[in-house]
């Protein structure tokens, strides 16, 4: 059923399941909003990560959950998505030096007009999404300048926002934090952390590599901030 009308506390959360993402989830949750999660499967190696979003979403009470196949191994690129092979025991140095082999192309664009083009069947402004400058691999998608010219493009490019009066706010609320305030914020919150999925190369049973780039970031932000990364890892 398409719903219309403007609800100003609908919200739209771009949701992977991952550490960030949950966290997002869990502040606009603490901010008043009604989510909305919308999550991909985009030929993922790493897919058991929805499966995480899906169990997350409906323990955490989102009001919908929407899971998308939009097949992005099939256009290639990235080591996330085909047989390019993955960045593993990398210095954080070497994130930052260089865009890594696991980006995969346009990504966030493609995520967020697909959550642009449900927020506004839904009559939702509010985007949310986990993008982090801060301990980050070097995408060029998470930077603030990014976010900035999508939020303009999506209410220049919408009816709602030419002609409906209601523009789109692009939120990321982790822009600006390291792992460890993510962590130290999504505690604070509530968050189970033993049920997000951070890995891009999980073995069978699902366990971490403990070696990729989101491996170690997740490790480093845990060690910082002084708790137990409760997920099992090889």
């Amino acid at each position: 059923m398409v719903e219309t009308g403007e609800n100003r506390q609908n919200a739209v959360i771009l949701f992977s399941g991952g550490l960030d993402s949950t966290t997002v989830l869990a502040i606009a949750t603490a901010k008043g909003y009604q989510c909305n999660c919308i999550s991909f499967l985009y030929g993922q190696q790493h897919d058991v990560e929805v499966q995480k979003a899906r169990a997350s979403a409906a323990r955490m009470g989102v009001y919908r959950h929407l899971v998308l196949n939009i097949e992005l191994d099939k256009i290639g690129g990235s080591a996330l998505t085909g047989d390019i092979p993955l960045p593993m025991g990398r210095s954080f140095d070497e994130m930052k030096s260089s865009i890594p082999s696991s980006y995969v192309p346009a990504r966030n664009s493609i995520f967020l007009s697909y959550a642009v083009s449900w927020a506004e069947v839904i009559g939702a402004r509010d985007i949310f999404i986990g993008v982090n400058v801060m301990d980050y691999s070097g995408y060029p998608d998470c930077r603030p300048e990014y976010l900035s010219s999508f939020e303009k493009t999506a209410n220049l490019g919408t009816k709602a926002g030419v002609e409906g009066g209601r523009s789109f706010n692009i939120h990321a609320p982790l822009l600006y934090l390291t792992k460890k305030e993510i962590i130290l914020k999504g505690v604070s919150l509530g968050v189970d952390y033993a049920e997000t999925h951070s890995c891009y190369s999980p073995d069978e049973a699902g366990r971490a590599c403990g070696k990729c780039d989101s491996c170690l970031l997740r490790l480093k932000g845990f060690s910082e901030a002084g708790v137990n990364d409760p997920v099992e890892y090889q």
